[in-house]
């Protein structure tokens, strides 16, 4: 007994030496994956190749370890706007680029406004002379709205090209929620602040409709001007009329159809662009089929820092639904927004302040929080100019009111001048399985909210009183930020969004631009007379969240596959289920007021949090038992 209590003792021995071993490896090897970075020595002459696997945004998120490790997928690889354009404009003047090369197989698009700048840097390299060349097997309406500015659009002969357009659905919840018997107590001001109508109808209100249709059609116009005039041989605008005829007439070789109404101008598979590629670039010295001389757009990043020179101009972000609290990157969090810009108040000496706003709104707390901050600079004689991106709506409003000038594009979202509060509760589903609620109060608000016995009149009548405050300060800050009364911004507010060239017209813009017509407002307002650059107010990343930003990183084979149009098509499923996941999440978890534009996530879908959500649908299907 002694003797296998002794050999036991030794195998359980050999058992920790080992596990700590393994941990020792884990942690060196994960050190030295945290501690590397693009090499910019491996920059070399050829091609400047952008692999777009992904979405454009314009403040990279940061990723949850937990959710990373379990959630069963891979993140999905996010690029900044701000690094796509600076890498193009700076291949103009590098000799070392002969050619830049757009891999749009597995891109999933980013935002109009943004397709936009894109699409301009594109064009200032075929100015320089230099070719641009695209790739996808199939093209959807961002992908083909970067390709259409390329020199040579190519594309996998058993793809397609399928321009949707603006427009699209959402889920609403009324029969649900009544079936479910909850009941949704909803406080708004706004007639055409469509946010909540998920919940309380089972379609789209006519004066919802009637904005969104004038967005959209705007927002397509735009679309097809933008190809057009990129592209003017292109017969889209044709196409997308009767896409069916087209189809059918072409026997469903989309491919051919796309070819002979000039939208692309090569069918060939990955190996074949690549080669042609090389006939440019040089063949890569591994000689593999398709291969070409190549520098990756994180190398080329890491070889060229931002521009340092002159007064220093702070550019703060706004990205993502604004939040309370301390969250990081990707979403707006106010807490963390206004300690960045306190700190660079603070620690630099800044002569400007650009404030970049790409987000719908969301708590109305935490956008008076950034609103405060930024308001700060302008006490100390520091001059504000917005920037607004694809969306600047509601709480990207009111976050934008401290400017002296306001940029947008004609692309942007913004407008959603409007308040509301949504709060379940389930008097009626305890009920029905025999749960009641009673008891004593010495006031007609104690207990309130009673999510189990309901809302009386005396809470619901302070709710609403709250949320038409909040609407009179909205209205207030507005007006005194564009001149004009209370009257004419209710006018133009009620809930209804714009896009960017009717909001300028209205007055709720001064100029139509990107960021760096907000600098050059910003500088002069200065009065900068030299240079000057951009000074980014945002967290240095941490090493765990680069770590696994790099797991989708642009070191994949080229020989990966991508999405037809049919698989384009099937992606518009996550954007759904991500819908449907978040509003149910909406439904019971929203705190406090909100100015947020929840009609933005139509037009500017978040293939993330579809993806994220797609993974939660999907394990729960696998969970509910089947009849045999």
């Amino acid at each position: 007994m002694a003797f296998v209590k002794g050999a036991w003792s030794i195998l359980v021995g050999i058992k920790d030496a080992l596990v700590l071993i393994f941990m020792l490896i884990f942690f060196v090897v994960l050190l030295s994956v945290l501690s590397s970075k693009p090499n910019p020595a491996s920059v070399q002459e050829g091609a400047l190749l952008f692999t777009l696997d992904g979405v454009i945004v314009e403040e990279k998120s940061d990723i949850d370890p937990l959710t990373a490790l379990t959630s069963g997928a891979q993140p999905i690889k996010e690029f900044r706007l701000r690094d796509v354009v600076r890498a193009l404009e700076g291949a103009v003047d590098d000799d070392a680029v002969k050619v830049v090369v757009l891999d749009l197989d597995r891109f999933l698009g980013g935002g109009q406004a943004s397709m936009e700048n894109i699409g301009d840097a594109i064009a200032k390299v075929r100015k320089a002379g230099k070719p641009v060349m695209a790739f996808a097997t199939g093209y959807s309406d961002s992908g083909y709205q970067l390709a259409a500015h390329a020199s040579e659009i190519w594309m996998d002969p058993l793809g397609g090209v399928v321009a949707a357009g603006s427009g699209g659905n959402r889920l609403y919840y009324k029969d649900l929620i009544d079936r479910l018997k909850i009941t949704t107590h909803i406080y708004k001001v706004g007639t055409y602040k469509s946010a909540v109508e998920p919940y309380a109808r089972n379609d789209q209100s006519e004066e919802a409709k009637e904005a969104l249709k004038a967005v959209y059609d705007a927002l397509w116009d735009r679309y097809l001007y933008d190809v057009e005039e990129a592209r003017p041989a292109a017969g889209l605008r044709e196409y997308t009329l009767d896409p069916a005829k087209f189809a059918l007439a072409a026997n469903g070789d989309l491919a051919k159809l796309a070819l002979d109404q000039k939208l692309v101008d090569k069918l060939g598979d990955r190996v074949a662009f690549g080669n042609a590629v090389a006939e440019k670039a040089g063949v890569d010295d591994e000689d593999r089929p398709g291969s070409f001389k190549k520098t990756n757009l994180a190398v080329w990043l890491a070889a060229n820092e931002e521009e340092r020179s002159g007064e220093a101009i702070g550019v703060i972000n706004i990205a993502g639904t604004i939040v309370d609290g301390e969250a990081g990157a990707g979403v707006a969090a106010g807490g963390r927004i206004a300690k960045q810009l306190y700190d660079g108040l603070a620690d630099r000496d800044l002569k400007a302040l650009v404030v970049r706003v790409n987000s719908p709104g969301g708590s109305v707390l935490a956008s008076e929080q950034i609103r405060k901050a930024i308001e700060r600079y302008k006490e100390k004689d520091i001059p504000v100019v917005v920037s607004m991106g694809n969306v600047a709506a509601s709480g990207g409003y009111w976050v934008s009111t401290p400017a002296s000038k306001i940029f947008a594009e004609p692309a942007t979202i913004t407008g959603s001048i409007g308040i509301f509060a949504v709060l379940p509760s389930f008097e009626r589903a305890l009920d029905d399985i025999g749960i009641n609620a009673d008891g004593v109060q010495t006031t007609p608000l104690s207990g309130q909210p009673d999510f189990a016995g309901g809302f009386n009149d005396s809470l619901d009548s302070v709710i609403q009183s709250g949320i038409e405050n909040n609407y009179t300060r909205f209205l207030t800050l507005v007006a005194k930020s564009r001149g004009k009364t209370n009257d004419e911004i209710d006018a133009i507010g009620q809930g209804r969004i714009w896009d960017g060239g009717t909001a300028r017209q209205l007055g709720l813009v001064d100029g139509l631009g990107g960021i760096e017509e907000a600098l050059a407002a910003a500088a002069e307002l200065a009065k900068i007379e030299g240079d000057y650059h951009a000074l980014y107010l945002e967290p240095v990343p941490d090493q765990l969240s680069a770590f696994l930003n790099s797991l989708t990183s642009e070191q994949q084979s080229e020989y990966r596959g991508g999405y037809d149009v049919i698989a384009r098509m099937s992606l518009a499923r996550q954007a759904t289920a991500g819908r449907l996941v978040t509003d149910m999440q909406r439904l019971v978890t929203l705190q406090g007021a909100q100015a947020e534009c929840l009609e933005c996530a139509i037009l500017t879908p978040d293939y993330r949090s579809g993806a994220q959500a797609n993974s939660l649908i999907a394990k729960w299907l696998a969970s509910v038992p089947t009849k045999q």
